[in-house]
């Protein structure tokens, strides 16, 4: 089919050629969307929503921001892609900003977060080999997420995911999130990591106490083993600081990266500790990995991050987004309000959280319930106060009408 025939084609025929050509994953609603700026997404039939969710908190400074279209599309005229063998110069200068702007000291570029935590995973176990005994398991937490890869849904505590795609990659100890004596009683001879998330994103937005992440440092020191925090959905100003291991006054060994880091367009990176990098010649790799244009994306996201301090902004915009939620929560009756900086849920008295979710996006508001009785909150980290009151006001008469 010619480029210039689909584009001919109506919203029902995409949906019905849809059908037909995509392997099903996921219930999507149907629409076909077509354009994005800033905090709003059209879909073809000219129908605007105020997007909520922002690809998963993958677009931080909103839709298509002219800085990093305009980079982009200078980049694609110099060079889209060289080879992985190669240098080039967004590579190297997106790796020194990313170090002199952490405590981490050399970068890998992958092109998602389920890759760059495999690079971790891998990492962490080269380093078990050569300084560790050969141990290999990492310790990581029920309804912890770090990706769809069979290693990652294998590390991952999704108890759905439990018996699926069996047999998993062996090696993880499960414990439950915010339970330090868990982790203290399941580090064996054969641990040579912990792995864990500041905030359990898609689980539901539960937040690391500050005693669980500096006794999990403290614990890591003790054994001489690695502590890998996996920042895909809280690095790069989502909480409210740079990366979300500030706010807890620990450093990790080895981070990941993600979503955020490319505006919308994919890329990741794992950082880690001088230390810690025992990668030898073809130990990593990736036919795509710091391909010349996602760096570029990188680079220009980053510096527009540290350049404009987005991320005490979105602290504050976070703290106006949390009164709008108490006050619904007051009228609607929330069990509880959860999160950090622009990453927020609050927790239903029903399990109505997909039909909420469908409701809003009738009535053109896009949110994410990633359990029946939870909606999360991600916007874009330059969402205004306007729009956070406008996404209130969407809500609330939705709320009225599901829950009544």
């Amino acid at each position: 089919m010619s480029q210039q025939v689909a584009e001919e084609l109506s919203t029902e025929e995409l949906l019905a050629q849809a059908e037909q050509s995509l392997i099903y994953i996921v219930t999507r609603p149907q629409e076909v969307m077509v354009r994005g700026k800033g905090s709003y997404i059209w879909d073809s039939r000219g129908r605007e929503y105020l997007d909520f969710i922002q690809g998963w908190a993958v677009n931080c400074l909103g839709h298509s921001p002219r800085v990093l279209v305009n980079a982009l599309n200078r980049q694609a005229r110099e060079m889209i892609n060289a080879s992985p063998y190669l240098f080039n110069r967004p590579m190297i200068e997106l790796a020194g900003l990313l170090t002199a702007n952490s405590c981490l000291d050399r970068v890998f570029f992958a092109n998602s977060g389920a890759e760059a935590n495999e690079g971790a995973l891998k990492l962490a176990r080269k380093y078990g080999q050569k300084h560790l005994g050969g141990a290999y398991e990492v310790i990581t937490t029920y309804n912890g997420f770090h990706g769809r890869t069979l290693a990652m849904m294998s590390a991952s505590g999704k108890t759905a995911w439990d018996g699926l795609f069996e047999p998993k990659v062996p090696g993880f100890r499960r414990v439950h999130f915010n339970k330090l004596n868990e982790v203290r009683k399941s580090i064996t001879p054969k641990t040579c990591a912990i792995m864990v998330e500041p905030v359990q994103g898609e689980a539901g937005v539960f937040v690391a106490s500050k005693s669980f992440m500096k006794g999990l440092r403290q614990l890591c020191d003790d054994h001489g083993i690695l502590l890998i925090l996996d920042e895909i959905q809280t690095g790069l100003g989502r909480t409210g600081s740079m990366f979300a291991y500030e706010q807890y006054g620990i450093e990790p060994d080895i981070m990941t990266l993600g979503k955020a880091l490319g505006g919308g367009f994919p890329v990741s990176a794992l950082l880690a500790k001088d230390h810690v990098c025992v990668f030898d010649a073809g130990d990593q790799g990736g036919t795509f990995c710091a391909q010349p244009l996602a760096m570029t994306a990188g680079l220009t996201v980053v510096r527009e991050l540290l350049h404009r301090n987005i991320p005490r902004r979105a602290a504050s915009r976070g703290r106006v987004l949390k009164r709008h939620l108490k006050a619904l929560g007051e009228k609607h009756g929330f069990r509880e309000i959860r999160g950090r900086g622009l990453l927020m849920a609050v927790e239903l008295h029903a399990e109505k959280g997909p039909e909420i979710v469908a409701e809003a996006f009738r009535q053109g508001l896009i949110i994410n319930s990633p359990r029946p009785t939870t909606l999360r909150f991600m916007p874009s980290l330059l969402v205004s106060n306007a729009e956070i009151g406008r996404m209130a006001e969407i809500l609330d008469g939705v709320l009225t009408q599901v829950l009544r």
